[in-house]
């Protein structure tokens, strides 16, 4: 695995050697698909124009040598998008986040897959051998998010003192890690919490709805690329029900939030 600085360098390296000299072919322009867990473009934008400024700066540029095919979509595509990004056959692809990693593992192709990818564990979820020699056709940046649960609630209950149940919004598609390691810092914590799952940005409102009858005072959102979709609708819901919530989303505090990470 590859740290998150050497994200963009490691890429490079990957598509071929250094593009100054005379080894460099003349004219080859090189594809990279990408495949992105979320259906708002916009949102995707945002976080893509700082990576196609950096390969530009490392000598890659878009329209003279590099190419990128970008498909976007919630879990139940994302099998028939990784299918359709691998014709005609790029040089590598960039899957983002969990569902996009598992759609590019379970295609069993030989194309070079670099991952970001803020849930996962990667040797539990089977995507590699091991973190130093991850073998298969897969490398990138995993974050450990799931331990960074526990600071969110820790974050919460300083914020609100009478803090005694939470909700956690849980997107399914991430895999059970964040939420089991929510539960092992709430128990620490002395907090009861209950899940409640959206799968889609569409099913964010009915979450909150399901939340309230269970009375908490405070909810946590786990990551998902979705909850990042829907961040304006989380400050809707969270101002209408006035339920303290904790998005780890910058941009939430940004749109109106009270509490980002």
């Amino acid at each position: 695995m590859i740290g998150r600085r050497a994200f963009v360098g490691g890429v490079a390296a990957m598509l071929a050697a250094p593009l100054a000299g005379e080894a460099q072919p003349t004219g080859k322009v090189y594809r990279i698909g990408v495949l992105y867990h979320g259906m708002d473009s916009s949102i995707f934008r945002g976080n893509f124009d700082g990576f196609r400024q950096a390969l530009g700066a490392a000598g890659y540029v878009e329209g003279r040598n590099l190419a990128f095919a970008v498909r976007l979509g919630d879990g139940r595509v994302l099998a028939s998008l990784a299918a359709a990004l691998m014709k005609p056959y790029p040089h590598l692809i960039v899957a983002v986040a969990r569902p996009g990693v598992m759609a590019m593992h379970a295609a069993r192709s030989t194309i070079p897959v670099v991952a970001l990818d803020l849930e996962s564990d990667p040797v539990a979820s089977g995507f590699v051998k091991t973190l130093p020699r991850p073998g298969g056709n897969l490398t990138g940046v995993f974050m450990d998010c799931p331990e960074l649960s526990g600071k969110w609630l820790e974050i919460l209950k300083m914020t609100v003192q009478a803090l005694a149940r939470v909700a956690l919004l849980w997107d399914p598609a991430t895999g059970p890690a964040q939420l089991d390691a929510a539960r092992r810092a709430a128990h620490v914590l002395k907090l009861a919490v209950f899940p409640v799952e959206a799968r889609a940005t569409a099913e964010i409102e009915p979450a909150f709805r399901a939340a309230m009858h269970e009375r908490p005072n405070g909810m946590v959102v786990l990551t998902s690329p979705i909850f990042n979709t829907g961040r304006g609708k989380i400050v809707e819901l969270e101002a209408r029900y006035r339920l303290p919530t904790l998005v780890p989303f910058p941009g939430y505090a940004q749109d109106g939030g009270l509490v980002a990470q």
